[in-house]
This record gives C-alpha cells, structure tokens and sequence, in this order.
C-alpha cells in the first residue's frame, strides 16, 4: 500500500525526477547486443578487429560522466594501433550532432593530482588546529571556596596530549597520502590507454567520457567512434532514466 502511495504521489506530481540512468545500445549490422552478467554490451566485429563495450557500472548518476569497459581483440594477422586520441563521441539532438570529449588517463591524472592537493591542504589545516590544541593542553584555571581564582600548568597532561596529537597527525597524514596513492594506482590499473596490439591479443580498460547534455529529463542519444587500426567500430547508445 506504501509503494502504491508512492507511485500514486509521482503521478499526480507529473512523475518523480529519476537520480541515475541506464544504458541501452542500438546494434547495427556486424554487431549484436547482448547482455553481460545482467548489464547490457555490444559486441562489433571488423575486419580486423573485435569490441566489446558495456557500461561500467549498472547505473550511471545523472550528470555524471558515462564510463564504459571497452575490451579490444585484433583478429587480424599483423599488429594494429589503438590510439585514445582517435576515439570519438558525439551527441545527437534534435537532428544535430555535438562533440563531447573524451576523458583521457593524462586528464584523469590532473585532475586526481589537483584533488590530492586540496586534500593535503585541508590535512595540513587539521594537524594545525590539532597541534594548536595539545599546546594548550594541561593549562586550566581554578576558584577556590572563598572566591580566589588562579591558573595551573599540568605537564604530565600537556604531555600526554601533544603525543596523543602527533599520533592523530601521523595517521591523518599518512590516510591522506595512501588515499592518493591508491586512487593513482588505480587510475593506472584500469583507465583505457594507448595500445599495440599483437594478432591474437586482447587489451581494454575504462573509457570516460564527458557527461553528455541534459535533455529535461529525458533519454540522450549518442555515437562512440573506436578506431582500431583502420577498422572503425560505430557504437550507438541511447541512456536515460533508470526503469523506462
């Protein structure tokens, strides 16, 4: 009764705003749709070549950027060339077409430097205020029964606190730096980069791309372009709210 509640509520409120979309692909000749482990893909074979794209995550948010698992398999007989560079993306509305960028390692890299900066800033700030802190530790002010009051200096206390301090400081530190290092790593592990490919050899990783314009509310429409030497896969997509 509490869903059917809500369901009624969305109605008569002219439909509830969805927070993520999903994917779907539009298969053309020499490609077929299909679904992976409950996510939707597309397989487009060239040829030279074989690709297999599928979106990253089951859901995407809305306005963020589209991220998608591509895996490359030269089945031609001599090496072949993947650049990042030669990737397209192109948006299709109301009958014209509009460029949405690709996001490449090297972008992903900056912005991941730019982020570890704002948080050695902002970890640099704690340590301060912390240490500021354990230094006024041990110091207090006293009354007595008949109204005199007074300060005291406990150095045992200010002692305790200030190593307590370095301690906090250390680990906030060195949280900060492994976050970095681990979030590099993994850029580096899974982003899609520029690849020879030898014949028989599959290569692949994450491709990002600029999130794609709003279209109040409703599905987007747009073509990813990957070159592989000179096979060139055409990979529709259409995405929209979650559940339509």
């Amino acid at each position: 009764m509490r869903n059917l509640g809500i369901v009624a509520l969305c109605a008569a409120l002219g439909g509830c705003v969805s927070t993520n979309e999903t994917i779907a692909f539009r298969a053309s000749p020499q490609q077929q749709a299909m679904m992976r482990d409950g996510q939707p893909a597309l397989v487009s074979r060239q040829k030279n070549s074989l690709v297999l794209v599928r979106p990253a995550s089951r859901q995407l948010q809305v306005n963020g950027r589209p991220v998608f698992v591509v895996g490359i398999n030269n089945v031609g007989k001599q090496p072949t060339e993947f650049r990042v560079a030669q990737v397209e993306a192109i948006q299709h509305v109301g009958g014209s077409d509009f460029g949405m960028q690709i996001v490449t390692f090297e972008m992903l890299q900056q912005e991941e430097k730019n982020r570890q900066v704002a948080a050695a800033i902002l970890t640099g700030v704690a340590v301060a205020a912390n240490s500021y802190g354990a230094s006024n530790a041990g110091r207090g002010t006293y009354t007595t029964p008949s109204g005199r009051t007074g300060t005291f200096y406990s150095p045992t206390a200010a002692v305790i606190a200030q190593n307590n301090a370095a301690i906090q400081n250390e680990a906030m530190v060195a949280a900060t730096v492994e976050t970095g290092q681990r979030n590099m790593a993994a850029l580096e592990q899974t982003v899609i980069k520029d690849n020879t490919l030898m014949p028989g050899e599959w290569y692949g990783g994450q491709l990002h791309i600029a999130p794609p314009t709003d279209q109040a509310g409703g599905q987007k429409s747009y073509t990813i372009v990957i070159t592989v030497g000179q096979d060139r896969h055409v990979v529709d997509v259409n995405q929209g709210p979650a559940g339509t």
